[in-house]
């Protein structure tokens, strides 16, 4: 184990976790994105989908603590890489000047951030119930759990749309810039298909941000309703 905690401690060890658990994160997100389009298809395929999910017994809790597990290595290494980082310049630029990377590869330890407290509420409200616990585990005519309703009911609610539409946001662009950087960090850039990579986080980016913004908005617009 004391070869795992000097490799991670390295700066080339740790940017290689980093780059691993966030395509961990990524792939997650995507499989997630698309279970969550599963909206627009009704009560019932989107409450199949979710009692399939909730079948899955011990397999389900292997997956959440595997999960889990990821996102505590990847944010206790992005904190260690943060520090380090700052260790490194302890006194600030006389001038500043930026080169030329986006907002997002500028911002990843701030965003990184808020999508942490973002995925933190969205565990209380979604998966524990706490943020409205009237709509949490009701039961739909078939028994089952009415994660429907959840939904629709949750994003009906104003403030919980507003946030969760900047989180996603903010969370889609966060993994896409990581998509961008983990071949890098793995060694794996190769010059001759750089057009192709460099295109890959924003594109991501893209299509995450609005298949995760796609279904709150369609509630408010009743387009997805009870």
């Amino acid at each position: 184990m004391s070869w795992f905690v000097s490799y991670v401690r390295s700066s080339v060890g740790a940017k290689q976790v980093m780059a691993l658990t966030g395509l961990g994160l990524l792939l997650f997100a995507i499989v997630h994105m698309v279970g969550h389009l599963g909206m627009f298809g009704g009560r019932d395929a989107y409450n199949s989908y979710a009692h399939f999910l909730q079948s899955l017994g011990a397999l389900k809790w292997a997956a959440r603590g595997g999960l889990l597990a990821i996102l505590v290595l990847h944010v206790v290494t992005a904190i260690g890489l943060a520090r380090a980082n700052a260790a490194a310049r302890p006194h600030k630029y006389a001038v500043f000047k930026t080169r030329a990377t986006s907002v997002f590869a500028r911002s990843m330890t701030l965003t990184g951030l808020v999508v942490l407290a973002f995925i933190i509420y969205h565990l209380a409200h979604f998966t524990l119930g706490w943020v409205q616990p009237d709509y949490f585990h009701q039961l739909d005519g078939e028994g089952r759990y009415d994660a429907y309703s959840m939904f629709v009911m949750g994003f009906r609610n104003v403030p919980i749309l507003i946030s969760y539409l900047v989180a996603v946001t903010l969370l889609s662009f966060h993994l896409a810039h990581g998509a961008s950087s983990w071949l890098q960090s793995l060694g794996l850039r190769h010059p001759k298909y750089e057009g192709v990579t460099d295109k890959l986080g924003p594109t991501l980016g893209f299509v995450l941000a609005v298949g995760y913004a796609a279904p709150p908005p369609a509630v408010v617009a009743r387009i997805i309703e009870l």
